[in-house]
């Protein structure tokens, strides 16, 4: 009895000590009580929480266990052990201890928030949504909930209501940072990048240090094509933050936009990322897949974009035309958005794995465990990539292919898919990784299945020629929109049509009519669009244009190719540097080689010959379609084989290498 007393009043000090701030204090206290009386649960939980809180996620998940097994019923217990476990990155593990927690105990408003923070990990935004109300419902001023609500409806589609969500955490808190920040994103979903620009700037203004609303400023400055501003935006994010892989990613990404700097420069910055992400990783070895050379291969893809996306579109078709005696599919899908085109790829892979959330040492083990052979980035350094993750070399071969137009930095990823016209081997000494071509093209395009004819170029009815430009506004530097200006000086009526998102904000159209009236070219020979209401009636605004003009560093490739399948021909400029040849292999493999301009004065000179001869254009847009998909740019079978090939090169040369660890015994599935 002497002893059970001892332990309650070291119990209470311990407690009292905890929740005045001397962690290390009360812990040795919750030891103490231990010596006394081992399996008092109230001690081996609060002792758990006091690991956790040290950041020893581990050890607290074991004080945690030893007391949910000693009192089943405690709810501090379930929900400690699942803060721990959602540490950790075992959201699902998490999920069902909160949720036993809420069995105990339904009314506690907090238990409901942190399964909705879980369930937002999971990608199950419609039950996480259900948790926040649930929330608000008992506590209508929990300004956690109204902004951690506003972020599920973002992800779910529903700017506007996100809008309002945020706007009711400000008029909680208005001076509060993080909501700023995050009614400026749902801002710019919605394309009101003026209106974005200000929340970022207040958020900054309540909290001049947030890196993360730098990093936003430079989102929506690159949206508006002000890069050098978005280039200063994430090198400040930086400063703050130098190891945040998200804003070196952009920052590599904005890069690529720039004609004035050196493809050297993006290399450089590139080996930062991958030093960074080398030093956090713990690269996995002894993988499980079988050593034979001539084995059906496991081939898994990593990526966010296996929806309505300019990667899928490139995907589609190849995935349809792999021969599945020679590659299995394997999807780990980092975005929770499913739609038409994931119903149509899911069938073509053995497995699909929704992996958002998992942390890199999760999902690593998770592929790993999938014995996964070859396993493909198709991110790179856009939205949704996982490239930290290939640091931990969960599969023997790794490559990066599609997503990126660069070095991913890596040296954990072994190879880059390209071909020779997209990237000479000059130029190979500008990536991390070792260049893999594939014959003729290392894209193959799924064409759309519509019944939609291209139409009479325009220019035989309307008298004059309409170039046309469909391109992210950002790729439209200082020098590409010079050069177009004196093509359409030049070409006497000619007109511009360009098409872009970012034209839906009233402030960025005019900031872009200024930028064409200070080179002399009036509104009126401008036609600005933003929207069209499906994919069709996008693709039919091409039955408006004579000659899509690319821009450059940074071409078209999805644009281009849905212009040549609507009989627009693409003039493109030679480029230096792999993202800057993406128009010449095309247009090379489209049997379009006369349109690959080699310098600026060239590609003025060519506008005006190809302006001058409607009725040359007339006869080639009536040939493009069929000419393009004869072409290897949309064979999908030639291309699969190709591609099959390629995979068996490279896991044939891993299995050649004296350090191939991987087994020779049969693997159960």
């Amino acid at each position: 009895m002497a002893a059970m007393n001892r332990a309650e009043s070291l119990l209470q000090s311990a407690m009292s000590l905890h929740q005045a701030g001397m962690l290390a204090e009360a812990v040795g206290g919750y030891r103490e009580v231990l010596r006394f009386q081992p399996e008092h649960p109230v001690a081996l939980c609060y002792l758990g929480v006091g690991m956790g809180q040290m950041g020893r996620f581990e050890d607290a998940l074991r004080y945690l266990a030893q007391a949910e097994a000693l009192a089943p019923d405690f709810v501090d217990v379930h929900i400690n052990l699942g803060k721990a476990l959602e540490e950790l990155g075992r959201f699902e593990a998490a999920a069902a201890s909160y949720r036993h927690a809420l069995k105990l105990e339904p009314g506690i408003p907090e238990i409901h928030f942190n399964l909705g923070k879980v369930l937002h990990d999971l990608g199950r935004l419609d039950e996480a949504e259900v948790c926040y109300r649930k929330v608000l419902q008992a506590r209508p001023a929990h300004v956690q909930a109204w902004l951690n609500l506003g972020i599920v409806l973002k992800d779910q589609g529903r700017a506007e209501a996100a809008v309002a969500s945020y706007r009711k955490a400000l008029a909680l808190s208005p001076d509060l940072a993080e909501a700023h920040n995050n009614l400026g994103n749902a801002l710019r979903d919605l394309g009101r990048f003026d209106d974005a620009v200000i929340c970022y700037r207040q958020a900054l203004a309540c909290s001049p240090d947030f890196h993360e609303a730098h990093n936003n400023l430079g989102l929506v400055e690159k949206d508006r094509g002000q890069l050098h501003d978005a280039v200063a935006s994430f090198r400040r994010a930086l400063e703050l933050r130098p190891d945040d892989l998200d804003v070196l990613s952009n920052l590599l990404f904005a890069q690529n936009y720039l004609a004035d700097l050196p493809p050297g420069h993006i290399l450089e910055q590139a080996r930062v990322f991958g030093r960074l992400v080398a030093a956090k990783a713990r690269p996995l070895g002894g993988w499980k897949t079988i050593s034979l050379p001539n084995k059906r291969l496991r081939v898994g893809l990593v990526s966010g974009d296996l929806r309505q996306h300019a990667v899928a579109s490139f995907l589609e078709g190849v995935l349809a035309a792999l021969d599945v005696e020679r590659v299995e599919l394997y999807a780990y899908a980092t975005h929770h958005q499913e739609d038409g085109v994931t119903a149509r790829l899911k069938p073509r892979f053995a497995r699909w794995a929704q992996v958002m959330g998992l942390s890199d040492a999760a999902l690593a083990r998770h592929i790993h465990a999938d014995a996964v052979d070859i396993l493909i980035d198709l991110a790179g350094h856009t939205a949704h990539n996982r490239l930290s993750m290939f640091a931990w070399k969960p599969a023997p071969v790794q490559v990066t292919w599609l997503g990126y137009l660069g070095t991913t930095g890596v040296s954990a990823m072994d190879y880059l898919l390209a071909d020779a016209l997209a990237l000479p081997c000059e130029e190979e000494d500008l990536f991390v990784e070792k260049v893999w071509r594939l014959p003729e093209t290392y894209i193959c395009f799924s064409p759309p299945e519509l019944d939609l004819a291209p139409g009479a170029p325009p220019a035989l009815s309307q008298g004059h020629v309409t170039f046309g430009s469909f391109n992210n506004l950002a790729k439209i530097n200082e020098a590409v929109l010079a050069c177009w200006c004196n093509i359409l000086k030049a070409v006497p009526g000619s007109r511009l049509l360009l098409k872009a998102k970012q034209l839906s904000d009233g402030a960025a159209r005019r900031d872009f009519l200024e930028r064409f009236a200070g080179q002399g070219i009036a509104a009126d020979r401008l036609e600005l669009v933003h929207w069209a209401p499906s994919r069709e009636a996008h693709l039919a605004i091409y039955r408006g244009v004579d000659i899509a003009l690319d821009p450059f560093p940074y071409p078209g490739i999805t644009t281009t190719m849905e212009g040549l399948w609507m009989g627009v021909p693409t003039l493109t400029l030679r480029g230096d540097r792999f993202i800057a040849h993406q128009g010449e292999t095309i247009l090379h493999n489209a049997g379009l080689g006369e349109w690959i301009a080699r310098d600026l004065e060239d590609y003025v000179a060519k506008a005006l010959a190809f302006a001058g001869d409607p009725l040359g254009l007339a006869k080639l847009r009536g040939r493009l379609r069929e000419q393009l998909l004869a072409s290897p740019l949309c064979d999908a079978p030639r291309f699969a084989r190709n591609f099959e090939t390629a995979l068996r090169g490279m896991w044939t040369h891993w299995c050649a290498q004296p350090g191939c660890t991987g087994q020779m015994e049969k693997l159960d599935d």
